[in-house]
């Protein structure tokens, strides 16, 4: 049986974590439950990017300033980079939306570890939006990074809810986001503001649905709960849905049915992606120097052809063909950016595309 990647581990304490912040969410026992859930997608998070950059060699130590060669400890264990410092490594870009979401639970976590326990339940009507778009974002690094193999969707299931409220009960919930502390509500307000209009508005930042109850009568053929899209609904069916009020939450995620090759790329639209991304020239002439280079896949002839590194390519034994990664596509851009980046990757020298 062949060893797990080195990175395997910590992506099973992510995935681990993530569920047990699901399930602390869903669970109306908890009387922490919101506080829960933002402490460990914070550890289901850090262990995912941790995860990325052991597969990636990227070096998430802390070196000691005064000593280069000398690492820095905390009880005798390496430094690693905690969230934020992986955020920045992640989304080089402030404006990005799962960065901007990212940071404000990484804030936010500061503030509920010591203090306004009570504000747990305000918090998760205020925040639910934001803690939404938090788990659909952390299941689509998941997927994009290590594979759909990976989804919470093979681990979860969909939770039994209240499908409306009565008026009162709406009350309540508007009596309830209005206990948040002034601080609290201060601090979100002030965290927003620095945000642009577009950040703001991205569902990648604060998930938004509204869903419409109907009584349907019993069909054989229809399941219990049906979604309608928002873009196969007439004009007229989207200003009604428009004025209704927030009766109640769904999280709705498309599903993919099994696709051979699905995610994968061949040879020539990878390389030209790489191209995209990097200030060189890049073509299949590069492409092939790289994985041969980094030996991400056998040789032509070889006798045994699946045996390729299976975080950047796979073997596809129908067509005797080879599809590479978003991961091996995403590792090549990193490395090829810079001149000596190139060079080491390929082993040719780089040639600027403006002088093309």
């Amino acid at each position: 049986m062949a060893r797990p990647p080195r990175w395997q581990a910590t992506l099973d304490a992510s995935v681990e974590e993530a569920c047990l912040a699901v399930r602390l969410y869903n669970d109306p026992a908890e009387s922490r439950s919101f506080e829960g859930f933002v402490i460990h997608m914070h550890l289901a998070w850090l262990y995912l990017l941790h995860a990325e950059f052991i597969r990636d060699d990227v070096d998430y130590r802390y070196w000691d300033p005064k000593y280069k060669r000398r690492l820095l400890r905390v009880d005798g264990e390496p430094k690693r980079w905690e969230l934020e410092r992986c955020l920045r490594e992640r989304w080089p870009d402030e404006t990005d939306a799962v960065r901007a979401n990212l940071g404000l639970f990484i804030r936010l976590r500061n503030r509920l570890e010591h203090r306004h326990a009570h504000a747990d339940a305000a918090l998760m009507v205020t925040l639910s939006g934001h803690g939404h778009a938090l788990l659909l974002n952390y299941e689509q690094e998941l997927t994009t990074q290590f594979g759909d193999d990976q989804s919470l969707a093979l681990r979860l299931r969909v939770p039994l809810f209240v499908g409306t409220f009565s008026p009162q009960g709406e009350q309540a919930l508007r009596r309830l986001r209005k206990s948040l502390p002034p601080d609290l509500h201060g601090f979100l307000t002030d965290y927003e503001s620095g945000l642009g209009e577009g950040v703001a508005a991205d569902p990648r930042y604060e998930f938004r649905l509204r869903a419409t109850i109907e009584l349907a009568p019993k069909d054989p053929d229809a399941v219990a709960v049906q979604f309608t899209r928002y873009d196969d609904m007439t004009e007229a069916e989207r200003a009604a849905v428009e004025e209704m009020g927030r009766k109640g939450q769904v999280i709705v995620r498309d599903r993919k049915q099994p696709v051979s090759g699905l995610g994968r790329l061949m040879p020539k639209p990878a390389a030209a992606e790489v191209e995209a991304g990097i200030p060189f020239e890049f073509n299949i002439h590069h492409f092939v120097a790289a994985w041969k280079r980094g030996k991400v896949r056998p040789l032509y002839g070889d006798p045994h052809p699946d045996r390729t590194n299976s975080d950047f390519c796979e073997y596809d034994e129908p067509t005797k063909s080879y599809r590479y990664t978003r991961a091996y596509v995403s590792h090549l851009i990193k490395k090829c950016s810079t001149p000596e980046g190139f060079e080491a990757i390929t082993g040719l020298t780089p040639r600027d595309k403006s002088l093309a």
